[in-house]
């Protein structure tokens, strides 16, 4: 009887409801209009615009916590999603998750961040002392480098708590961003949180993945040559001249391109804050950048020259600059696809399309946790101290269900993603025809 006063629709007919103003997801079989949530979403638009109109339990059960499912009911549209079903991929991961969370991993933190803080402010310190208290130009070039790897451990403390498992509460959460990534970075955590967010739920998507669209200087596969549109930036990634020009020998610049990478988050961290889109905390934000563009331009200008002071910086951002290939390598030699991620194979797109790098246990400070990159996107909302004692439960779960599980050591994945860029770079030179031959240039292709 229950059954027969419910009312039903099709997969056909939620997704007509795709858009922002008609917004619908289902959950567990139940059908939500979240259009008057989009604006307020704590994980920005870009996630519900980009699974608008689908069945999303895996994705909305990856990063919600319990509490978020009491929100669920005041969206309830009264309508079920007709011939419901659930996969059997879907069904041992979500009992993962039940596990994971009967044991408590997802609210026991450890000392990591602790630690993490604390080393932090020693490099701090180091940094400082060697600048301000100490001569000689091999001393300040290693202190722009300890400035290097301090910008990386507050790049891990600002990722883990944009992910809200820092702190005990997300407005902990959101000061203890805004202090590792605006204050002592120069990046906005909004910015970091808006752009992350988008790479999680669209994993290599060459469309909707922020992380992949990085022309005119970086092309990982040949289908972006067909001037594809960035459904996050809005605007089309247009493959012209100047791209090819740059893809050609993208395998030989990656390196610089990504230790300068840091200049480009200076930049859209100023637009978002400048700018009128949605930001939460926008005032506080904007004081930690001030912050941030107070006490780093002072301490450079303690320098004697500036020559010391560009060395400096250059040393900084170079440093850093290995943070961007770690966050590259996980990704630029896996699966990509075009087209908008689909909820029903969620699962099956962050497995192939992440790259795990293995290292031993007394590494994972260099790799803030995260070379268990297939954990982390599985279970984003884990804290990174128990991403180790979970990889055999996901590799069993994969081999279950015949599903790649990719990893590697760091040589190797630095080898795969060069000869991925490489591979792109001979198809773009094929485009590019013909080239001003030197002997340079005879040199560089005879080689590749």
């Amino acid at each position: 009887m229950a059954n027969a006063i419910k009312k039903y629709i099709t997969a056909d007919e939620l997704k007509k409801h795709d858009k922002a103003g008609d917004l619908w997801i289902s959950i567990q079989g139940k059908v939500y209009d979240v259009s008057d949530w989009l604006k307020d979403h704590p994980g920005g638009n870009f996630p519900l615009l980009s699974l608008a109109g689908q069945e999303v339990t895996d994705a909305f059960v990856a990063f919600h916590s319990g509490s978020t499912w009491k929100l669920l009911d005041t969206f309830f549209t009264g309508y079920y999603l007709k011939d419901y079903s659930v996969s059997e991929v879907s069904k041992d991961y979500r009992k993962l998750v039940f596990e994971f969370s009967k044991m408590g991993l997802f609210d026991k933190k450890g000392h990591i961040v602790l630690v993490t803080v604390l080393f932090i402010a020693m490099l701090f310190a180091m940094s400082v002392y060697g600048v301000l208290f100490c001569e000689g130009v091999l001393v300040h070039l290693l202190s722009g480098g300890l400035m290097g790897f301090l910008w990386i451990q507050s790049g891990w403390i600002g990722h883990d708590a944009g992910h809200y498992i820092v702190m005990p509460n997300p407005r902990l959460n959101k000061l203890m961003g805004i202090v590792a990534a605006n204050c002592l970075s120069g990046i906005s955590i909004g910015w970091w949180k808006w752009n992350h967010n988008a790479h999680h739920i669209a994993c290599n998507s060459l469309e909707y993945d922020p992380d992949l669209q990085y022309i005119p200087f970086l092309v990982v596969s040949s289908k972006l040559f067909r001037s594809l549109t960035s459904h996050f930036y809005e605007k089309k990634l247009t493959f012209d001249s100047l791209s090819r020009f740059f893809v050609s020998h993208q395998h030989w610049t990656f390196y610089p391109v990504m230790c300068s990478a840091r200049l480009n988050m200076f930049v859209q961290s100023l637009i978002m804050l400048l700018t009128k889109r949605n930001v939460s905390y926008r005032s506080q934000e904007l004081l930690g950048l001030v912050v941030f563009w107070i006490w780093y331009p002072l301490l450079v200008s303690c320098l004697p020259n500036w020559g010391e002071r560009i060395m400096f910086v250059v040393a900084s951002l170079s440093v850093t600059g290995m943070q961007q290939v770690q966050f590259s390598l996980n990704h630029f030699s896996s699966s990509v696809y075009v087209g908008k991620p689909k909820g029903n194979d969620w699962f099956e797109k962050q497995t192939c399309g992440t790259l795990d790098i293995s290292c031993p246990s007394w590494m994972d400070w260099f790799h803030g946790g995260l070379q268990f990159q297939v954990e982390h996107h599985l279970f984003p909302k884990l804290p990174r101290c128990h991403l180790r004692k979970i990889s055999p439960f996901v590799m069993e779960l994969c081999k279950k269900h015949n599903l790649s599980y990719n990893c590697a050591s760091f040589s190797e994945a630095n080898e795969m993603t060069l000869r991925t860029l490489r591979d792109t770079a001979l198809q773009a030179r094929d485009l590019t025809k013909p080239l001003p031959k030197n002997l340079v240039w005879e040199a560089l292709n005879t080689h590749g």
